[in-house]
């Protein structure tokens, strides 16, 4: 199974050859440092024994499906949280529908149908806080035990944090830090629990087109799964794309508005990015990310459309400050060639 990773939505597209697998648990929401940790673990175990490593996620967010009225904001979309599982080096990963129906599987019922009678187990790799079954009533003490009645091996993993400051006590990674600190427009500390800047995708639409007229033309990302929009403000960061006609990416160095600009009164919250000197950009109806690196101020109404230039001058220098990359200045708005 090495090579391109397969991802599996229902029993029937497991392989009837699948074989032992070392298995691993988890939502994966945002696929942070701490998660990271356990897919490595799994997949070590896995080469080692030369069996095939697979990842078994759930879709929607269980929080979600049980307490709707408190939906789970996810960091990241499906789509990039296979990328990155993908990139761990899982050979392939079980997307399971999450639903209430689902849920009521017993612990037992659970390890039984699917851990070791659909994804083959030889091993279990989890989180040590892992809990599983109706109710979250397994947990790694019953795991063990199953392990030792079912015929396989269990390794539970502690969590992983930072190191505390003297007197502190250390601070495990976890999605729900990395939802607070976005929360907080904080994305390096995001950045920080990830082990890479925080990531968008969607696709780019028109907007309003100020931008545009004042010397700042954006990209508008549109979409209802964009991933965990950070608070209202101004970010620099990095438009990624596809290079047209190959399959490699390119980042392009950008300043990321997130809000619904005051200054022009509009209500809808929108995500807007401005590469730096860049007129020649026709980016409409392509799919693309923004890496958010760091925060330069928060959403501002200006006094005049004078004012609001002068800060967006400024906003650019910044940028390029922050991201190493030459100044920019406006462009020239008839030089735009996106239609």
């Amino acid at each position: 199974m090495r090579g391109r990773m397969h991802v599996w939505y229902e029993p029937s597209d497991i392989p009837a050859d699948l074989g032992r697998t070392v298995v691993t648990i988890g939502v994966f929401d945002g696929v942070h440092r701490g998660h990271h940790y356990v897919l490595h673990q799994a997949v070590k175990h896995a080469r080692e024994r030369g069996i095939p490593a697979v990842a078994l996620t759930f879709d929607p967010h269980p929080a979600t499906v049980h307490h709707p009225e408190r939906p789970v904001h996810l960091i990241a979309t499906l789509d990039d949280r296979l990328d990155r599982l993908a990139a761990a080096g899982i050979d392939a990963v079980y997307v399971q529908h999450y639903t209430l129906e689902y849920a009521q599987a017993t612990a037992r019922e659970f390890i039984e149908r699917q851990i070791v009678g659909q994804l083959h187990a030889a091993l279990v790799v989890v989180g040590e806080d892992a809990r599983f079954g109706r109710n979250n009533a397994g947990d790694g003490a019953v795991l063990r035990e199953f392990g030792r009645e079912l015929g396989f091996d269990v390794i539970l993993i502690p969590d992983i944090g930072e190191a505390p400051a003297p007197g502190e006590r250390e601070l495990r990674f976890s999605s729900t830090r990395v939802r607070q600190a976005l929360v907080a427009g904080d994305v390096e500390e995001a950045a920080r629990i990830l082990g890479r800047p925080h990531r968008l995708r969607g696709r780019v639409v028109h907007g309003f087109q100020r931008g545009r007229a004042l010397g700042f033309p954006t990209a508008n990302l549109s979409g209802n799964a964009l991933g965990e929009v950070p608070a209202d403000g101004v970010y620099a960061g990095w438009l990624v794309r596809k290079v047209p006609g190959t399959s490699a990416s390119e980042y392009l160095p950008a300043a990321i508005s997130v809000g619904t600009n005051p200054q022009f009164g509009n209500a809808e919250r929108t995500v807007e990015a401005h590469v730096l000197g860049r007129a020649d950009l026709d980016l409409y109806g392509e799919a693309i990310a923004i890496d958010f690196v760091a925060r330069l101020r928060p959403m501002l109404r200006c006094d005049s459309v004078e004012a609001l230039l002068s800060q967006m001058d400024d906003d650019l220098r910044a940028t390029a400050e922050v991201l190493g990359v030459p100044p920019a200045t406006r462009v020239d708005p008839a030089a735009v060639t996106a239609h």
